[in-house]
């Protein structure tokens, strides 16, 4: 018996191991449509399960999902080119979107106040440039008399010449006589750097010389250059409440101006929000009669087109 069953033990040591057997048709279906819908954290999410119940076909796995990884950035890729390609042929008017806002109170007793207060703003992002056209007034009357007129409008193009780095220019107009001036002009550029730029985060600071224009209340006019300080903050704290800080400072010996404009708002609709905001403006040397810092509480509508 002992001789006999060498030649068996023999035999069965010499033949193949056997075949692992391939994925299992319900696991490559069930990857296979995840991919299907084309959604990364769908495909993502089924393929670690699918590398967790069956450990022993990972390099399949593996092999279906770097496949798919490759189709999405091709994909990605052509859509890129087409999209730059689209915004270079594009006519000046086109890729514009904007945001209109409009707020007003009122209140009656002693006193008899009406305000209002609107704004509009526009922005178009190229391949290398982008453009920003805003404007805003605030208007208000207490007893028949006019107790605030502010008006000012600006344009800015920036141009980028890195990831994160980008050149401007900022053309502004200005009227507040409560302020001490009927008009005021101011022309600058320099250089910014956005210290973030990802989806629900952007922070960008910038600052060059500037030279400024100013008609004076009750006559008079200055010329003067100083030195621009700027920044912008746009955060999207939750899918609808999100926080905007704009900031902006003119210096100069004799009168320097302070801008600063925080808002927080509120998603109520489709392209509509609510937004409640506070503006300080303060000149450290205005003309006699006039006041050092003018605030501003607001609350408006925005709507998104």
């Amino acid at each position: 018996m002992k001789i006999a069953a060498a030649p068996l033990i023999l035999a069965t040591a010499m033949l193949p191991a056997p075949a692992h057997a391939a994925l299992p048709d319900g696991v490559r279906a069930m990857v296979e449509a995840a991919i299907a819908t084309g959604d990364l954290a769908k495909v993502e999410t089924v393929v670690e399960l699918a590398r967790q119940t069956h450990p022993a076909d990972t390099r399949e796995i593996n092999t279906l999902y770097q496949e798919f990884q490759d189709r999405r950035r091709t994909r990605l890729a052509e859509e890129q080119r087409r999209k730059e390609k689209a915004i270079r042929n594009a006519h000046l008017f086109d890729y514009w979107k904007g945001k209109g806002e409009v707020g007003a109170f009122r209140s009656t007793g002693n006193t008899r106040n009406t305000g209002f207060t609107g704004a509009l703003s526009l922005e178009r992002v190229g391949i290398d440039w982008q453009h920003r056209i805003a404007a805003r007034v605030d208007y208000q009357r207490s007893s028949g008399n006019t107790t605030r007129e502010q008006y000012r409008a600006s344009y800015e193009p920036n141009y980028n010449f890195s990831e994160k780095g980008f050149v401007f220019g900022l053309f502004q107009y200005e009227r507040d006589r409560f302020q001490g001036f009927t008009s005021r002009y101011s022309a600058s550029g320099g250089v910014g750097y956005r210290v973030f730029e990802r989806d629900g985060l952007q922070l960008s600071v910038k600052g060059g010389p500037a030279l400024r224009s100013a008609e004076l209340v009750p006559e008079g006019n200055e010329r003067f250059i100083a030195a621009l300080g700027a920044m912008d903050l746009d955060w999207q704290v939750t899918e609808v409440i999100g926080v905007t800080q704009e900031a902006n400072m003119f210096l100069r010996s004799g009168n320097s101006s302070f801008n600063t404009l925080s808002g927080v708002e509120a998603g109520i609709g489709d392209g509509l929000k609510a937004r409640l905001s506070y503006s300080l403006q303060h000149e450290t040397g205005p003309p006699d009669g006039a006041l050092k810092t003018d605030t501003l509480s607001r609350f408006t509508l925005i709507y998104d087109f």
